[in-house]
C-alpha cells in the first residue's frame, strides 16, 4: 500500500510539473511570431525609401498593402518619373505595371534576386514570394543583445524542395517583444551578401515595431538603402479582388 501511495504521488508530481512548466518555444515559433507581428492578417503602410550610393542618393515614397502571405501590392507615389509604378504579388504570380510605357510585365522566378527599383532590396525582399516560416528549417544559434533587446540568433536553412533565393539566413529576434532587429543573407556558397539592420522601434497602430530598415550590401562600400515606415495600419478591410492586374492601373 505504501508503495502504491509513493507511485501515485510521483505520478501526480510529474503531471503537475508538466502542467505548470512553461513550454519552451521552438526557433520556428519565434520566427512565426515575429513574422505575424510584422504582417498581421492584413496591413497598409506609408513608406519612404532612400537609395544611397557614394556619388548620389535617390528618394522615393510608396504605399503598400498586403493580405496574408499570398497578396501584396506596392504603389510608388514619388518621384514624378516613377509615380504610378506598381508591383503586385498575387499567389504565385508577380507583376510590374509601368505607366510610362503602359505595360504590365510579369516577373519570372529567376528575377527574384534582382534589385527592386534600383535599391538594395530584391524583388523577393519586397514582394516576399518565399516564406521565412515555411520555406526554411530553423535552429537556435546563440543569443546577443541589440539596442538593449535580448535577442535569439536563429539560423534558417532552406528546405530541399523550397524555391528560395538565399542559401542561408541568420535572424536576430528579441526574446520578449519578437522584434526582428537584424538579418544576414548568405548565398549558396555561404558568403554574406546583405545585412539588414532594423531599428527605431515605434508604436504603429496596435503594436510596437522597428520602423527603420537599412539594407547594406557586404561587398559594395558606400551602398545602402534605408526604408522607413511612417505609418502602418493592421487588420484592414481589404479583399483578394483588390490585388488584381486590372487594379494596378487604378490604385491610388
Amino acid at each position: 500500500m505504501k508503495s502504491f501511495r509513493i507511485a501515485l504521488l510521483t505520478f501526480m508530481a510529474f503531471v503537475l510539473a508538466a502542467w505548470v512548466a512553461p513550454t519552451e518555444e521552438t526557433a520556428k515559433q519565434v520566427i512565426q511570431k515575429a513574422d505575424d507581428k510584422l504582417r498581421g492578417s492584413s496591413n497598409k503602410a506609408e513608406v519612404s525609401m532612400e537609395i544611397i550610393r557614394p556619388e548620389w542618393s535617390r528618394a522615393m515614397t510608396m504605399r503598400t498593402w498586403s493580405l496574408g502571405r499570398q497578396y501584396s501590392m506596392v504603389l510608388i507615389l514619388s518621384p514624378v518619373k516613377d509615380k504610378g509604378t506598381v508591383s503586385l504579388k498575387r499567389k504565385n504570380e508577380l507583376w510590374n505595371w509601368m505607366p510610362s510605357i503602359e505595360r504590365n510585365i510579369k516577373i519570372s522566378p529567376s528575377m527574384m534576386m534582382q534589385s527592386w527599383m534600383g535599391s538594395d532590396f530584391t524583388n523577393d525582399d519586397l514582394l516576399k514570394e518565399s516564406s521565412i516560416v515555411e520555406d526554411y528549417e530553423h535552429s537556435f544559434d546563440g543569443s546577443e543583445t541589440i539596442d538593449g533587446f535580448d535577442c535569439h540568433i536563429i539560423q534558417l536553412m532552406p528546405k530541399p524542395e523550397a524555391a528560395v533565393v538565399w542559401g542561408k539566413i541568420k535572424a536576430w529576434v528579441s526574446k520578449k517583444e519578437y522584434h526582428q532587429l537584424k538579418v544576414e543573407y548568405y548565398d549558396e556558397d555561404g558568403y554574406l551578401v546583405n545585412t539588414m539592420i532594423c531599428s527605431d522601434v515605434k508604436q504603429m497602430d496596435d503594436r510596437e515595431l522597428p520602423t527603420k530598415w537599412e539594407m547594406i550590401p557586404a561587398e559594395k562600400e558606400g551602398h545602402k538603402t534605408v526604408m522607413i515606415y511612417n505609418k502602418m495600419d493592421f487588420e484592414i478591410d481589404v479583399k483578394e479582388s483588390f490585388f488584381s492586374i486590372q487594379n494596378m492601373k487604378r490604385v491610388r
